[in-house]
């Protein structure tokens, strides 16, 4: 009696030792680095994207997919990465996944065409993505409670420091080597990440029998409700919305995608992600919040390139050095973080964090065109203050707000969503540049009369009406678009502190309790 109750439940390991061993941290190594890897391909190549859409003779709309599709690859994977690695065991599940976005690296790299770089980067996206949500799994299941914090702060500066590492590694690359290297990066990496999972993680053993129990409806719904979803984001103001064939299709196939995972979760007997955790008070206040830091994460890692190359005629490289800024307090913050994790209210570190971002996103809402990285250097540091905060303490509290047996799949929903933010941002940007450029410009134009001695002295200035009319025109068109990204960072700034009384859902931890990471 004394041994059967000694035994965990079934599907939960057994707790690890009060004192982790090498084999123990070597293993969270492995699962920080893959994280790591697969945040940081999200963005790598969107430095590099003009250069590899001439070289492979992509137009800029497709050359947009080498991006989009990771993004999507990515966002089905996370929330079924709990099902696989019940199935086939951590370690085997995250050996092939390495081995496999090896491959695909390497074919991205030797791509010379479209189709095969879509591919590759489909196919990144999807092993890629299941080295986020595992490297938590890691950690719960190979360091005592005790020492989960160290594993957690290292996790989520990862989870920060990719997405803006990306875009100053991929445009170092680009400018001084080649765009080739920034997938061929992985090889050497994928060969370490291997040999620590090998040394680190112990052999588990696989249940296959469970792909006939499966619920089949759900993972469809998944590739197809997700998928179909992120394109339609992402392409919508591209393709004019609705007016297109694709939007369209997209629009249908998301929807069947969403009937096929309610139809899982009325009738499978475990369904592949349980949406029944969005229903409780706590986990679906961490989604929307979760939600809008990607919103911010993605959003500001996108618009400040976007300005600095615009307006202030920055290479790749120098917007990357500017985007990286945010991730510094990352990296002060690591030694600490796991002290705050146990001293600090949940409620007070979210709101904080939240607080924080808001106003980082508010303070770049008043650049002008001649605004240049500098500008940016005191909301990138606010910045990263809050992301670590939001993240790291929201993460803990997506973990807590459910049963342990549960905490997996709170996981995964809560990584999905934090990178649909990312999807929402895009798509909202790109409609905000669209609709408020052309909008400000009309009233700007409206603003200047040919009577007036300002407009007078400017025509005198620059000789004659003949020649001031493109300096004018392009002057109103540099003036609406630094109104439009203003517009964008107040937005963002405002939508962040909208969210903030939703901390007031959240349940403060246990005194004293050491962090939680999730169970798969």
């Amino acid at each position: 009696m004394a041994s059967a109750a000694a035994s965990p439940p079934v599907g939960i390991p057994p707790a690890p030792p009060e004192k982790a061993d090498l084999a123990a941290w070597l293993a969270v190594a492995a699962g920080t680095l893959g994280a790591l890897m697969a945040t940081l391909d999200i963005s790598i190549v969107n430095s590099a994207l003009p250069t590899i859409q001439g070289e492979i003779g992509a137009s800029g709309t497709e050359g947009t997919w080498v991006a989009t599709s990771y993004l999507v690859a990515e966002i089905v994977i996370i929330p079924l990465a709990a099902w696989f690695q019940r199935v086939l065991g951590l370690r085997t599940f995250l050996l092939i996944a390495a081995s496999l976005f090896t491959i695909f690296s390497v074919m991205c790299g030797l791509a010379d065409t479209l189709t095969s770089m879509i591919i590759g980067r489909v196919g990144q996206g999807f092993t890629g993505g299941a080295l986020i949500p595992t490297a938590q799994t890691i950690i719960a299941m190979r360091l005592p409670r005790s020492q989960q914090p160290i594993g957690i702060a290292a996790f989520g500066v990862t989870a920060i420091m990719g997405p803006v590492m990306g875009p100053l590694i991929g445009g170092w690359l680009t400018e001084n080597v080649s765009w080739h290297y920034a997938f061929f990066l992985n090889v050497p990496v994928c060969a370490a990440l291997l040999a620590l999972l090998v040394l680190g993680l112990p052999h588990e053993k696989s249940h296959l029998d469970q792909f006939k129990e499966a619920d089949w409806f759900g993972i469809l719904g998944l590739a197809l409700g997700l998928g179909g979803l992120t394109v339609l984001l992402e392409e919508g103001q591209r393709e004019q919305w609705f007016s297109s064939d694709l939007i369209r299709y997209m629009a249908l196939v998301s929807g069947f995608g969403f009937l096929c995972i309610a139809y899982g979760q009325m009738t499978a007997k475990r369904p592949v992600i349980k949406l029944r955790l969005l229903a409780d008070r706590q986990f679906g206040s961490v989604a929307v919040m979760g939600i809008v830091l990607g919103m911010v994460l993605y959003g500001t890692s996108y618009v400040i390139p976007q300005f600095l190359a615009s307006i202030s005629g920055y290479n790749s490289y120098q917007s990357g050095k500017i985007v990286l800024l945010s991730g510094l307090p990352s990296l002060v913050m690591m030694a600490i973080v796991p002290i705050l994790l146990k001293k600090i209210d949940v409620r007070i570190a979210v709101a904080s964090g939240l607080l924080i971002m808001g106003t980082s996103s508010l303070w770049d809402s008043d650049l002008t065109p001649f605004a240049d990285g500098g500008d940016f250097v005191v909301s990138q540091l606010l910045r990263g203050v809050g992301q670590i905060l939001g993240m790291l303490f929201l993460s803990q509290a997506c973990v807590r707000s459910v049963p342990r047996e549960d905490s997996g799949d709170a996981s995964g929903l809560f990584n999905a969503f934090r990178n649909l933010g990312g999807s929402f941002a895009l798509a909202g940007i790109a409609t905000i540049q669209d609709q408020r450029v052309w909008l400000h410009s009309r009233r700007i134009e409206e603003s200047l009369h040919a009577n007036s001695q300002m407009v007078q002295a400017k025509v005198a200035a620059l000789g004659g009406l003949w020649r001031a009319a493109p300096q004018l025109e392009a002057d109103i068109a540099q003036q609406a678009l630094v109104m439009t990204f203003n517009d964008i960072f107040h937005i963002m700034g405002l939508g962040t502190l909208i969210v903030l009384p939703l901390v007031l859902f959240l349940r403060p931890f246990a005194s004293g309790a050491a962090p939680d990471a999730p169970m798969h």
